[in-house]
């Protein structure tokens, strides 16, 4: 089966030379965007907040050019964006969202930030090993990480580093030529993706990322049993819960989730949506970033 994605996605570079914003982030963290005009109730709009999709020096490398990944919102008007006004069905633009994607070289931004304090590398980042786990536009902040851990020369870095990317369609893959040429590039890094709505090579079902992992635990096992193994997660929440139940399935659970009593003695096959976000919180070693 063949598909092709209807999302629009762009990578957007912006020029903050000469703000308090140029080379003072760090990959990981975000920027907030403040859309020009006013909201339904007459009011400035909101700040809407991007990761950062470029390493801490930036995409020129002194930090005056950042990057995100902004996708557009394409919907219909609903109770969500009117105020509780009732559905008009009428086609409804993301206010952020497009706003970014229709920016042409010479627009001016208003930005604010930078914002986050957990979503973030170590700072003794060579003595860890890395599973990175990317839905979709979830994969901007790990595209910043991974330039800056593997901007050493090949073989430097002495553990190994995977990325597993979902999408429904291989269509979605972003940046999908970079992750390619640095698999090639660097022995210790592995790049994975998940095809949810394209059949398989081999003719079977498309796969979220939990099961690409379930499938091929003879790779993740070992690398999550490592205590220097560090797990981060970015994108639609739903990947979270797969992710979770798949270290819940294989008694992975040890260094990455904490439970409370309720859900301790629950078969991980299970735990439900509403157990999983009530009794289960990362550790130190995992790191959410999810919408």
């Amino acid at each position: 089966m063949k598909g092709k994605s209807a999302s629009f996605v762009k990578h957007l570079e912006i020029d903050v030379s000469g703000t308090e914003l140029a080379g003072n982030f760090t990959t990981g963290q975000a920027f907030g965007v403040i859309a020009p005009g006013l909201d339904h109730q007459g009011k400035p709009h909101k700040v809407r907040l991007y990761s950062f999709a470029c390493p801490s020096s930036g995409e020129d490398g002194a930090g005056n050019i950042i990057s995100t990944t902004p996708k557009r919102l394409i919907d219909e008007h609903d109770p969500r964006y009117t105020g509780g006004a009732l559905t008009t069905h009428a086609l409804f633009l993301g206010v952020c969202s497009n706003y970014l994607c229709d920016l042409v070289e010479g627009d001016l931004v208003q930005l604010t930030g930078p914002s986050g304090k957990r979503f973030l590398l170590p700072e003794n980042r060579d003595e860890h090993g890395y599973l990175f786990v990317a839905t979709g536009t979830g994969i901007a902040p790990i595209r910043g990480m991974l330039k800056e851990l593997l901007a050493k020369p090949r073989g430097s870095s002495p553990r190994r580093i995977d990325l597993v990317m979902g999408v429904p369609y291989r269509t979605d893959l972003l940046y999908d030529d970079y992750f390619h040429a640095m698999a090639a590039e660097h022995d210790n890094f592995y790049y994975h993706t998940a095809i949810s709505r394209e059949s398989a090579t081999d003719g079977g079902r498309g796969l979220y990322v939990d099961e690409l992992m379930a499938a091929n635990m003879e790779t993740f096992a070992p690398l999550l049993a490592d205590d220097r193994t560090l797990l981060y997660l970015c994108g639609l929440a739903g990947m979270q819960m797969g992710v979770y139940r798949l270290l819940g399935n294989h008694q992975l659970t040890s260094g990455y989730l904490t439970f409370k009593k309720e859900l301790e003695s629950v078969p991980a096959s299970d735990w439900t949506d509403a157990e999983v976000k009530r009794s289960i919180r990362p550790t130190e070693r995992c790191f959410i970033e999810v919408y």
